[in-house]
């Protein structure tokens, strides 16, 4: 058995063997250009070597001196290469900058850094074929090198001096904003975090809760005592305020007199005379007018200056008599009255101080805070401000005990080299030829890395299991014996085909002890062989005697819908919500094939994702869960949008389509991991497009033993159907 690399790796070759044969040529071409040409003589070459160390360093009294000679001591290979170290060793040698670029580029010149266990000796060689060259040119960059590093040290301290004094200011500006901002704080905050700290604020809450209850047992005293009055007099503190107002007024007490005179005199007339008698006429006329001044007055008395309902003159009669004794108690029951109002008023400005004052106690932690919170910043800022200080005055201190951190400790010493002989020509030849070999197939290999696709079966079975999710069936490349211009990929009701398809559907009703009935078809990437699975998946369904609907829910794409002989409603394009609605003309029966039913797409929709969303659409696919025994929905691709997603709710699960060589494996990984973790119902997945062995169509006569046969007909070893032949090659199955 094949390895699946071995499988990759070759399959690699086939797409891309011009790309590893114009490598394996190129590579050999140049071998064989290097070996036919005669290499030069080779001059006499000359090798001066000189050595650098760390100069002894003086006492450093500052911690910045200190720091610069640590840092002077870290020396790089690039050293030969600053503007600074160029331009000094171009005036020494009163040649231009370029040309000391050359001898850099070409790597004329090296130094050796030296590993933490070795002395520290920084080791300079310079190649060149004029002996005196070698020399005065090596010397002039270890001199470089050296004034280089004192140079560089001097910069750094000026730069470090540089950057403190800008600072220094801003500095300065955040510790008056920060103090500042404490003063503020304090005037506006400070008595209240004072009375606080005293234990003013306390006692002035407990002293407004001492003075409640003081109020309290106050007016529950008033309170008896006006319920006591009350019960004596038979009267409110209303009523006896009216009461003993009237009782006081002496015209009243004189109308009141009239009036019982002239009750008297009519009670011993009316005995003698008719009451038409014109005394009485008069008697009564006089009781008239007393009860009027009598209402009057008791208006003027009680009301005042405001409003008064006007009483009875019974009523004011009975009011205005009482004696003294009562009238004592009346004026005592309302002047309690008035004391109670007082005192209710009393306590209600006591309980408002009361809550200001627990306000502002609750509030003292947040301030208390925000205090502190001043207090450190004001610390910090100038701590700050004095480490920047004192910094500015240890660097300037510094400058005194700046000095170069290298020194010569050999000079350059000149040797003579012997040149290598060349390489043979044969030698070049072969190894460009093994070398040629090894970068096609790196080439090929490295290609057939970089693709992510999966291109065998064997591949996907891996990436699947590896993910958990369930391989519900292989399903084969679908071939016509019918010669046509554009293969669909769709079968037939009486297709050889359709066993392979019958077992993905088994597979799909033995899922949990309730078998799914709506089931979703999409695939991760586009030409997966999504819409060819759904079709196929409920022709299958339609032959095992189920009633069957088959939903193309891709508003994104053209329908299909013709492949089964049926033309797709022209004005379902214009209102698609409309077209949804009317389930008995968007349910289409589909011709030739029983028990089959097909909604097909209105087609593409700019507004797909609204009209998936959409309430026609959702009770569409409600109510053919309760009419059809199986439900197909063919959706889009999930690299091209989340369709199948806001479909997902109404079905009872998920079926990824994948096929070889267009499958993305990261893609596909990457699908099953978010299905994982959003418990998305993944029922499983297929495998589509394999060359299977089928049988082949039966004779007429023999179509019922074909049909009795079962899952072995796909095991059987029955003659396979050329999957690609040069008459076949011209014909493209569509995989949509």
């Amino acid at each position: 058995m094949t390895l699946p690399i071995v499988k990759r790796f070759l399959i690699s070759l086939d797409r891309n063997k011009w790309i590893g044969l114009f490598s394996f040529m190129f590579v050999v071409g140049v071998s064989g250009i290097v070996a036919v040409q005669t290499p030069p003589a080779p001059d006499p070459v000359y090798r001066a070597n000189g050595t650098l160390t760390y100069s002894p360093q003086p006492v450093a009294f500052t911690a910045t001196g200190e720091s610069l000679q640590a840092q002077g001591r870290e020396i790089t290979p690039d050293i030969i290469k600053a503007d600074w170290v160029i331009e000094n060793v171009a005036q020494q040698l009163s040649v231009e900058q370029d040309v000391i670029k050359k001898i850099i580029a070409e790597k004329q010149i090296d130094i050796r850094i030296p590993k933490e266990d070795e002395p520290p000796e920084y080791r300079m060689q310079y190649v060149n074929p004029n002996k005196q060259a070698a020399e005065t040119v090596l010397a002039s960059f270890m001199q470089a090198i050296v004034d280089y590093s004192r140079e560089r040290n001097t910069f750094r301290l000026k730069e470090k001096i540089e950057e403190l004094e800008k600072r220094l200011p801003d500095v300065l500006v955040e510790v008056k904003k920060a103090e500042q901002a404490l003063d503020n704080f304090v005037r506006k905050e400070g008595s209240t975090l004072l009375a606080a700290q005293d234990g003013t604020l306390v006692a002035a809450i407990t002293g407004a809760q001492e003075q409640q209850r003081q109020l309290k047992i106050t007016l529950q005293g008033i309170e008896t005592q006006i319920k006591s009055l009350e019960k004596r007099l038979g009267l409110t503190a209303d009523e006896a305020y009216t009461s003993a107002a009237l009782s006081a007024d002496p015209i009243i007490a004189n109308l009141r007199a009239q009036i019982y005179q002239t009750e008297a005199q009519i009670e011993l007339l009316e005995k003698d005379l008719r009451p038409e008698h014109p005394q009485m006429v008069e008697l009564r006329r006089q009781q008239q007018a007393n009860e009027q001044l009598l209402r009057e007055r008791a208006a003027e008395v009680v009301g005042g200056q405001g409003e008064f309902a006007p009483l009875p003159p019974s009523q004011i009669r009975q009011d205005s008599a009482l004696d003294p004794a009562r009238q004592q108690l009346a004026n005592n029951l309302v002047a309690l009255q008035t004391q109670r109002e007082t005192l209710i008023q009393q306590l209600a400005a006591t309980r408002q101080t009361e809550l200001e004052l627990r306000e502002t106690y609750q509030t003292l932690p947040n301030k208390q805070m925000e205090q502190a919170r001043l207090q450190q910043e004001v610390q910090l800022q100038q701590s700050l401000y004095g480490k920047i200080q004192a910094a500015l005055l240890d660097a300037q201190a510094a400058e005194a005990e700046t000095v170069g951190s290298l020194t010569v400790t050999q000079k350059p010493v000149v040797k003579a080299e012997e040149p290598e002989p060349p390489m043979s020509p044969i030698i070049l030849l072969g190894a460009g030829v093994g070398i040629g070999v090894l970068v096609a197939g790196g080439v090929i290999f490295l290609l057939s890395t970089l693709d992510n696709k999966l291109y065998t079966p064997e591949e996907l079975r891996e990436s699947l299991s590896s993910r958990d999710v369930l391989l519900l069936g292989e399903l084969p490349h679908v071939f016509s014996l019918v010669p046509v211009g554009e293969e669909t990929g769709i079968i037939e009701s009486d297709s050889p085909y359709l066993p392979l398809y019958e077992r993905f559907r088994s597979n799909l009703r033995r899922l949990g002890a309730k078998p799914p009935k709506v089931v979703l078809i999409t695939s991760v990437s586009h030409e997966e062989g999504k819409t060819v699975t759904a079709y196929n998946l409920a022709i299958a369904s339609a032959a095992a005697g189920k009633r069957t609907l088959l939903i193309e829910a891709n508003l994104r794409d053209r329908s299909s819908a013709n492949a089964l002989k049926l033309a797709a409603d022209p004005d379902a394009a214009v209102e698609p919500l409309r077209y949804y609605a009317s389930r008995n003309d968007c349910i289409r029966l589909v011709p030739e094939i029983q028990n089959l039913y097909l909604v097909p797409s209105p087609g593409l929709q700019r507004q797909a994702a609204a009209i998936i969303e959409s309430s026609e659409l959702r009770k569409l696919i409600e109510d053919a869960r309760g009419r059809f025994d199986f439900v197909v929905l063919d959706t889009p691709s999930l690299s091209s949008c989340n369709d199948a997603l806001l479909l997902e709710p109404l079905t009872d699960g998920i079926v990824l389509v994948t096929r070889p060589g267009y499958t993305i494996g990261a893609m596909l990984t990457e699908t099953a991991d978010q299905f994982t973790e959003a418990e998305l119902p993944l029922l499983g997945a297929v495998i589509n497009d394999l060359d299977k062995f089928v049988p082949l169509p039966s004779p007429p006569e023999e179509k019922e033993t074909h049909f009795e046969e079962t899952d072995e007909l796909a095991e059987e070893e029955t003659p396979e159907l050329p999957p690609k032949s040069a008459k076949e090659s011209s014909r493209q199955t569509t995989y949509r």
